[in-house]
Protein backbone atom coordinates (compact mmCIF):
# COMPACT_ATOMS: atom_id res chain seq x y z
CA UNK A 1 0.00 0.00 0.00
CA UNK A 2 1.14 3.38 -0.40
CA UNK A 3 4.01 4.72 1.75
CA UNK A 4 5.28 1.31 3.26
CA UNK A 5 8.57 2.47 3.41
CA UNK A 6 8.75 2.79 7.28
CA UNK A 7 7.72 -0.55 7.93
CA UNK A 8 10.55 -2.00 5.01
CA UNK A 9 13.15 -0.06 7.80
CA UNK A 10 12.62 -2.02 10.79
CA UNK A 11 15.91 -3.93 9.94
CA UNK A 12 17.72 -0.46 10.21
CA UNK A 13 16.11 0.91 13.37
CA UNK A 14 17.03 -2.08 15.48
CA UNK A 15 20.62 -2.05 13.71
CA UNK A 16 21.15 1.35 14.15
CA UNK A 17 18.83 2.72 16.95
CA UNK A 18 20.63 5.44 18.85
CA UNK A 19 19.22 5.65 22.83
CA UNK A 20 20.77 9.37 23.36
CA UNK A 21 19.96 12.40 21.50
CA UNK A 22 22.02 12.70 18.74
CA UNK A 23 24.53 15.54 18.52
CA UNK A 24 24.13 17.87 15.26
CA UNK A 25 26.53 20.89 14.68
CA UNK A 26 25.16 24.13 14.47
CA UNK A 27 23.37 25.27 11.15
CA UNK A 28 27.07 27.09 10.33
CA UNK A 29 28.04 23.99 8.25
CA UNK A 30 25.39 25.02 5.35
CA UNK A 31 25.45 28.98 5.79
CA UNK A 32 23.91 31.16 8.76
CA UNK A 33 21.51 31.62 6.58
CA UNK A 34 20.31 28.01 6.35
CA UNK A 35 18.98 25.59 8.58
CA UNK A 36 20.60 21.77 7.48
CA UNK A 37 18.35 20.03 6.08
CA UNK A 38 18.30 16.45 4.38
CA UNK A 39 15.21 14.78 3.27
CA UNK A 40 14.70 11.46 0.43
CA UNK A 41 12.75 12.04 -2.52
CA UNK A 42 11.09 9.13 -4.26
CA UNK A 43 9.12 9.65 -7.68
CA UNK A 44 6.89 7.04 -8.92
CA UNK A 45 4.76 7.14 -12.11
CA UNK A 46 2.26 4.49 -13.16
CA UNK A 47 1.19 4.61 -16.58
CA UNK A 48 -1.15 1.72 -16.12
CA UNK A 49 -1.89 -1.36 -14.36
CA UNK A 50 1.61 -3.03 -15.59
CA UNK A 51 4.17 -0.19 -16.25
CA UNK A 52 5.70 1.81 -13.69
CA UNK A 53 8.97 3.99 -13.37
CA UNK A 54 10.42 5.12 -9.76
CA UNK A 55 13.10 7.64 -9.36
CA UNK A 56 15.04 7.94 -6.35
CA UNK A 57 17.64 10.60 -4.74
CA UNK A 58 19.09 12.03 -1.26
CA UNK A 59 19.31 15.85 -0.81
CA UNK A 60 21.43 17.79 1.71
CA UNK A 61 19.20 21.11 1.42
CA UNK A 62 19.65 21.75 -2.31
CA UNK A 63 22.51 19.94 -3.02
CA UNK A 64 21.82 16.37 -4.30
CA UNK A 65 24.39 13.84 -2.93
CA UNK A 66 22.38 10.55 -3.09
CA UNK A 67 20.78 8.45 -6.37
CA UNK A 68 19.00 5.54 -7.22
CA UNK A 69 19.87 3.41 -9.97
CA UNK A 70 17.02 1.61 -10.85
CA UNK A 71 18.71 -0.70 -13.21
CA UNK A 72 21.39 -1.98 -10.59
CA UNK A 73 19.31 -1.03 -7.71
CA UNK A 74 21.79 0.31 -5.99
CA UNK A 75 22.80 3.64 -4.05
CA UNK A 76 25.13 6.43 -6.02
CA UNK A 77 27.34 7.86 -3.48
CA UNK A 78 27.33 11.42 -5.14
CA UNK A 79 30.12 13.12 -3.50
CA UNK A 80 32.84 11.76 -1.20
CA UNK A 81 31.52 12.62 1.90
CA UNK A 82 27.69 10.73 0.82
CA UNK A 83 28.36 7.88 3.42
CA UNK A 84 28.65 10.02 6.60
CA UNK A 85 29.96 8.45 9.44
CA UNK A 86 27.23 5.56 8.85
CA UNK A 87 29.09 2.06 9.31
CA UNK A 88 29.20 -0.07 6.01
CA UNK A 89 26.71 -2.75 7.72
CA UNK A 90 24.37 -0.13 8.10
CA UNK A 91 24.71 1.33 4.52
CA UNK A 92 24.17 -2.18 3.02
CA UNK A 93 20.90 -2.62 5.41
CA UNK A 94 19.96 0.54 4.01
CA UNK A 95 20.79 -0.36 0.36
CA UNK A 96 19.00 -3.69 1.02
CA UNK A 97 15.88 -2.29 2.25
CA UNK A 98 15.54 0.22 -0.42
CA UNK A 99 16.29 -2.82 -2.92
CA UNK A 100 13.24 -4.82 -1.62
CA UNK A 101 10.72 -1.42 -0.83
CA UNK A 102 11.33 -0.19 -4.42
CA UNK A 103 10.17 -3.76 -5.67
CA UNK A 104 7.07 -4.00 -3.15
CA UNK A 105 6.12 -0.31 -3.89
CA UNK A 106 4.76 -0.10 -7.35
CA UNK A 107 3.04 -3.64 -6.95
CA UNK A 108 1.12 -2.34 -3.72
CA UNK A 109 0.22 0.76 -4.88
CA UNK A 110 -1.70 -1.27 -8.05
CA UNK A 111 -3.29 -3.88 -6.03
CA UNK A 112 -5.14 -0.72 -4.12
CA UNK A 113 -5.17 1.62 -6.92
CA UNK A 114 -8.64 0.66 -7.57
CA UNK A 115 -9.70 0.95 -3.89
CA UNK A 116 -7.75 4.75 -3.48
CA UNK A 117 -9.62 6.03 -6.66
CA UNK A 118 -6.23 6.71 -8.45
CA UNK A 119 -6.77 6.70 -12.15
CA UNK A 120 -3.39 5.80 -14.73
CA UNK A 121 -1.77 7.54 -15.75
CA UNK A 122 -0.42 8.93 -12.22
CA UNK A 123 2.50 9.89 -10.14
CA UNK A 124 2.75 9.78 -6.70
CA UNK A 125 6.10 11.82 -4.91
CA UNK A 126 7.02 11.23 -1.41
CA UNK A 127 9.23 13.79 0.62
CA UNK A 128 11.02 12.65 3.55
CA UNK A 129 13.62 14.21 5.64
CA UNK A 130 14.77 16.13 8.96
CA UNK A 131 15.72 19.52 9.50
CA UNK A 132 17.35 21.83 12.33
CA UNK A 133 16.41 25.18 13.30
CA UNK A 134 19.04 27.34 14.93
CA UNK A 135 19.34 26.51 18.81
CA UNK A 136 19.31 22.65 17.35
CA UNK A 137 15.89 22.23 17.43
CA UNK A 138 14.09 19.12 15.46
CA UNK A 139 11.89 19.45 12.63
CA UNK A 140 10.74 16.47 11.23
CA UNK A 141 8.32 16.09 7.69
CA UNK A 142 6.72 12.86 5.69
CA UNK A 143 4.35 14.28 2.97
CA UNK A 144 3.05 12.34 0.13
CA UNK A 145 1.46 13.38 -3.14
CA UNK A 146 -1.10 12.50 -5.56
CA UNK A 147 -0.44 14.22 -9.30
CA UNK A 148 1.95 16.99 -7.61
CA UNK A 149 -0.91 18.39 -5.36
CA UNK A 150 -0.52 17.90 -1.69
CA UNK A 151 -2.25 14.60 -0.42
CA UNK A 152 -1.33 13.72 3.19
CA UNK A 153 1.49 13.90 5.75
CA UNK A 154 2.27 12.70 8.54
CA UNK A 155 2.31 14.72 12.21
CA UNK A 156 1.80 14.06 15.16
CA UNK A 157 2.23 10.15 15.31
CA UNK A 158 -0.69 10.36 12.67
CA UNK A 159 -1.54 10.40 8.99
CA UNK A 160 -3.13 12.85 8.12
CA UNK A 161 -5.31 14.25 4.46
CA UNK A 162 -4.25 17.58 3.06
CA UNK A 163 -6.93 20.30 3.17
CA UNK A 164 -8.57 20.18 -0.02
CA UNK A 165 -7.29 16.54 -1.51
CA UNK A 166 -10.46 15.08 -0.56
CA UNK A 167 -11.87 12.06 -0.03
CA UNK A 168 -9.29 9.92 -1.91
CA UNK A 169 -6.52 11.43 0.71
CA UNK A 170 -9.07 10.66 3.46
CA UNK A 171 -9.30 6.79 2.20
CA UNK A 172 -5.81 6.48 2.48
CA UNK A 173 -5.00 7.90 5.71
CA UNK A 174 -7.89 5.90 6.90
CA UNK A 175 -6.29 2.69 5.82
CA UNK A 176 -2.30 3.64 7.18
CA UNK A 177 -3.46 5.14 10.22
CA UNK A 178 -4.66 1.45 11.45
CA UNK A 179 -1.00 0.17 11.13
CA UNK A 180 0.00 1.35 14.93
CA UNK A 181 3.55 -0.52 14.03
CA UNK A 182 3.73 1.84 10.99
CA UNK A 183 3.46 4.80 12.74
CA UNK A 184 6.01 3.93 15.39
CA UNK A 185 8.24 2.96 12.54
CA UNK A 186 8.09 6.25 11.22
CA UNK A 187 8.43 8.40 14.59
CA UNK A 188 11.45 6.50 15.00
CA UNK A 189 12.72 7.05 11.85
CA UNK A 190 12.17 10.56 11.17
CA UNK A 191 13.41 11.47 15.26
CA UNK A 192 16.34 9.36 15.48
CA UNK A 193 18.10 7.51 12.19
CA UNK A 194 17.40 10.73 9.99
CA UNK A 195 19.08 13.28 12.20
CA UNK A 196 22.03 11.43 13.45
CA UNK A 197 22.71 10.52 9.70
CA UNK A 198 22.37 14.02 9.05
CA UNK A 199 24.85 14.85 11.45
CA UNK A 200 27.05 12.59 10.21
CA UNK A 201 27.44 13.84 6.79
CA UNK A 202 27.09 17.63 7.95
CA UNK A 203 30.53 16.51 9.75
CA UNK A 204 31.85 14.52 6.99
CA UNK A 205 31.39 17.13 4.15
CA UNK A 206 32.21 19.78 6.33
CA UNK A 207 35.66 21.26 4.60
CA UNK A 208 33.46 21.72 1.16
CA UNK A 209 30.14 22.53 3.03
CA UNK A 210 32.07 25.34 4.10
CA UNK A 211 34.16 26.77 1.37
CA UNK A 212 33.77 30.05 0.70
CA UNK A 213 34.19 31.19 -3.16
CA UNK A 214 34.25 34.45 -4.70
CA UNK A 215 31.31 35.66 -6.91
CA UNK A 216 32.23 36.88 -10.26
CA UNK A 217 30.12 40.13 -11.36
CA UNK A 218 28.89 41.59 -14.63
CA UNK A 219 25.86 43.38 -16.33
CA UNK A 220 24.59 43.52 -20.07
CA UNK A 221 21.65 44.64 -21.90
CA UNK A 222 19.07 42.14 -22.18
CA UNK A 223 16.05 41.80 -25.04
CA UNK A 224 14.69 45.18 -25.19
CA UNK A 225 11.20 44.69 -22.75
CA UNK A 226 9.62 47.72 -25.35
CA UNK A 227 9.85 50.91 -27.28
CA UNK A 228 12.26 53.50 -25.41
CA UNK A 229 12.83 51.05 -22.64
CA UNK A 230 15.80 48.67 -21.62
CA UNK A 231 15.98 45.54 -19.95
CA UNK A 232 19.67 45.92 -17.47
CA UNK A 233 20.94 42.36 -16.73
CA UNK A 234 23.33 42.21 -13.72
CA UNK A 235 24.75 38.35 -13.49
CA UNK A 236 26.57 36.84 -10.67
CA UNK A 237 28.18 33.29 -11.47
CA UNK A 238 30.46 31.24 -9.55
CA UNK A 239 29.95 31.84 -5.44
CA UNK A 240 29.87 29.67 -2.75
CA UNK A 241 27.36 29.20 -0.19
CA UNK A 242 24.84 29.83 -1.87
CA UNK A 243 23.00 32.77 -0.04
CA UNK A 244 23.82 35.98 -1.50
CA UNK A 245 22.30 39.62 -2.00
CA UNK A 246 22.07 41.29 -5.27
CA UNK A 247 20.07 44.36 -6.06
CA UNK A 248 20.23 47.29 -8.31
CA UNK A 249 20.73 50.63 -7.16
CA UNK A 250 20.55 54.19 -7.59
CA UNK A 251 23.36 55.51 -5.57
CA UNK A 252 22.87 54.09 -1.97
CA UNK A 253 19.05 53.57 -2.65
CA UNK A 254 17.74 49.83 -3.74
CA UNK A 255 15.81 50.29 -6.88
CA UNK A 256 12.09 49.00 -6.11
CA UNK A 257 12.21 47.65 -10.05
CA UNK A 258 14.55 44.87 -9.39
CA UNK A 259 13.50 41.34 -10.25
CA UNK A 260 15.37 38.21 -9.19
CA UNK A 261 15.24 35.08 -10.73
CA UNK A 262 16.46 31.84 -9.04
CA UNK A 263 20.06 30.95 -7.88
CA UNK A 264 20.82 28.32 -10.21
CA UNK A 265 23.67 25.18 -9.56
CA UNK A 266 26.66 25.30 -11.62
CA UNK A 267 27.88 22.36 -12.64
CA UNK A 268 31.39 22.47 -10.42
CA UNK A 269 28.85 23.16 -7.11
CA UNK A 270 28.88 26.65 -7.45
CA UNK A 271 25.99 28.56 -7.99
CA UNK A 272 24.31 31.81 -10.64
CA UNK A 273 21.93 34.31 -10.42
CA UNK A 274 20.50 36.42 -12.58
CA UNK A 275 19.13 39.68 -11.43
CA UNK A 276 17.47 41.90 -13.98
CA UNK A 277 15.58 45.54 -14.11
CA UNK A 278 13.39 47.61 -16.58
CA UNK A 279 14.09 50.85 -16.90
CA UNK A 280 13.57 53.49 -19.02
CA UNK A 281 16.44 54.19 -21.31
CA UNK A 282 16.96 57.73 -20.48
CA UNK A 283 17.12 56.86 -16.48
CA UNK A 284 19.65 53.85 -16.88
CA UNK A 285 22.44 56.44 -16.24
CA UNK A 286 23.80 56.08 -12.51
CA UNK A 287 22.40 53.22 -12.02
CA UNK A 288 25.15 50.43 -10.88
CA UNK A 289 24.33 46.51 -9.44
CA UNK A 290 25.55 45.61 -5.68
CA UNK A 291 26.31 42.14 -4.81
CA UNK A 292 27.14 41.08 -0.97
CA UNK A 293 28.15 37.93 -0.26
CA UNK A 294 30.28 36.07 2.98
CA UNK A 295 33.05 35.43 0.92
CA UNK A 296 33.52 38.88 0.14
CA UNK A 297 34.49 39.86 3.84
CA UNK A 298 32.47 43.07 3.68
CA UNK A 299 33.83 44.59 -0.01
CA UNK A 300 30.55 44.36 -1.32
CA UNK A 301 31.23 43.79 -5.53
CA UNK A 302 29.81 47.51 -7.69
CA UNK A 303 29.22 47.50 -11.07
CA UNK A 304 27.97 50.77 -12.52
CA UNK A 305 25.96 50.71 -15.50
CA UNK A 306 27.45 52.15 -18.56
CA UNK A 307 25.71 50.83 -21.66
CA UNK A 308 28.54 47.89 -21.49
CA UNK A 309 29.41 45.41 -18.86
CA UNK A 310 33.23 46.17 -17.38
CA UNK A 311 34.36 42.43 -19.09
CA UNK A 312 33.53 43.61 -22.47
CA UNK A 313 35.18 46.71 -22.08
CA UNK A 314 38.43 45.13 -20.21
CA UNK A 315 38.25 42.72 -23.91
CA UNK A 316 37.92 45.44 -26.03
CA UNK A 317 41.05 47.32 -24.39
CA UNK A 318 43.19 44.43 -23.83
CA UNK A 319 42.47 43.76 -27.95
CA UNK A 320 43.16 46.95 -28.99
CA UNK A 321 46.44 47.69 -27.09
CA UNK A 322 47.56 44.22 -28.48
CA UNK A 323 46.71 45.50 -32.31
CA UNK A 324 48.57 48.95 -31.19
CA UNK A 325 51.77 46.69 -29.95
CA UNK A 326 51.41 44.55 -33.04
CA UNK A 327 51.66 47.48 -35.54
CA UNK A 328 54.82 48.88 -33.91
CA UNK A 329 56.59 46.24 -33.71
CA UNK A 330 55.62 45.48 -37.24
CA UNK A 331 57.00 48.99 -38.10
CA UNK A 332 59.92 48.99 -36.21
CA UNK A 333 61.38 45.90 -37.79
CA UNK A 334 60.52 47.15 -41.38
CA UNK A 335 62.49 50.34 -40.66
CA UNK A 336 64.94 48.10 -39.37
CA UNK A 337 65.54 46.05 -42.51
CA UNK A 338 64.85 48.91 -45.04
CA UNK A 339 67.93 51.13 -43.34
CA UNK A 340 69.88 47.68 -43.53
CA UNK A 341 69.57 47.01 -46.93
CA UNK A 342 70.07 50.57 -47.85
CA UNK A 343 73.43 50.33 -45.85
CA UNK A 344 74.54 47.40 -47.79
CA UNK A 345 73.74 48.47 -50.93
CA UNK A 346 75.31 52.20 -51.19
CA UNK A 347 78.58 51.42 -49.08
CA UNK A 348 81.69 49.56 -51.59
CA UNK A 349 82.87 47.88 -48.67
CA UNK A 350 79.59 45.20 -49.18
CA UNK A 351 78.61 44.04 -52.90
CA UNK A 352 75.54 42.40 -53.22
CA UNK A 353 76.03 40.66 -56.04
CA UNK A 354 75.28 36.71 -56.21
CA UNK A 355 78.60 35.26 -56.61
CA UNK A 356 80.46 37.70 -53.83
CA UNK A 357 82.16 35.53 -50.82
CA UNK A 358 83.18 38.05 -48.53
CA UNK A 359 82.55 36.76 -44.82
CA UNK A 360 80.99 39.84 -43.82
CA UNK A 361 78.48 39.48 -46.47
CA UNK A 362 77.34 36.37 -45.18
CA UNK A 363 77.34 37.56 -41.65
CA UNK A 364 74.79 40.00 -42.53
CA UNK A 365 73.00 37.98 -44.12
CA UNK A 366 72.94 35.65 -41.03
CA UNK A 367 72.02 38.97 -38.72
CA UNK A 368 69.12 39.63 -41.11
CA UNK A 369 67.98 36.09 -41.02
CA UNK A 370 68.20 36.17 -36.95
CA UNK A 371 66.20 39.15 -37.39
CA UNK A 372 63.50 38.22 -39.27
CA UNK A 373 62.96 35.22 -36.95
CA UNK A 374 62.79 37.34 -34.15
CA UNK A 375 60.50 39.04 -35.64
CA UNK A 376 58.04 36.31 -36.74
CA UNK A 377 58.23 34.44 -33.50
CA UNK A 378 57.19 37.86 -31.44
CA UNK A 379 54.43 38.74 -34.38
CA UNK A 380 53.49 34.63 -34.31
CA UNK A 381 53.46 35.22 -29.75
CA UNK A 382 51.30 38.49 -30.02
CA UNK A 383 48.69 36.98 -32.33
CA UNK A 384 48.04 33.75 -29.89
CA UNK A 385 47.77 35.77 -27.27
CA UNK A 386 44.89 37.63 -29.40
CA UNK A 387 43.09 34.36 -30.14
CA UNK A 388 43.05 33.26 -26.74
CA UNK A 389 41.35 36.37 -26.05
Amino acid sequence: MLLLLPLLFKGLLCHGASTVDPQVPGPHHLAAEESPSFRLIQISSFANHTWTKTQGSGWLGELQTHGWDSILATIRFLRPWSQGNFSKEELKSIQALLQLYFHSFPREVQAYASQFQFEYPFELQVSFGCLIHTGKALETFLNGAYQGLDFLSFQENSWKPFPGAGSRAENVCRVLNHYRIIKEIVQKLLSDTCPRFLAGILEAGKSELEKQVKPEAWVSKGPSPGPGRLLLVCHVSGFHPKPIWVMWMRGKQKHPGTRRGDVLPNADGTWYLRVTLDVAAGEASGLSCQVKHTSLGGQDIIIHWGGYSFFSLLICLIVIVTLVMLVIVDSSFKKQSSNQDVFSISHPAFPTGAKTQDPRNSGHQLCLAQELWIKNRLLKKWKDRLNQL
